[in-house]
């Protein structure tokens, strides 16, 4: 689970990173980012994340941790 904050848009380290990282990826954002300035609207994050919660306050942290304790971090056969 990551809230990147105002990396989301601008940090291609942070994808970099999360590239190199094999389980899960849950992005939360604690605003509706698609509501608020069009810069926000780009995630570099979400090319790599395999969920977004966004506009949930934070409650998004615990709908990621809820969503986390259902997947199977077994490696695949």
């Amino acid at each position: 689970m990551i809230n990147p904050g105002a990396f989301t848009h601008t940090s291609v380290a942070i994808l970099d990173a999360l590239n190199t990282y094999d389980p899960p990826v849950i992005e939360v954002h604690i605003s509706q980012v698609h509501k608020r300035e069009s810069f926000r609207h780009h995630s570099y994050v979400s090319l790599r994340a395999d969920a977004v919660i966004a506009g949930l306050g934070t409650e998004g942290y615990a709908a990621a941790v809820r969503r986390v304790c259902q997947l199977d971090f077994s490696p695949a056969a």
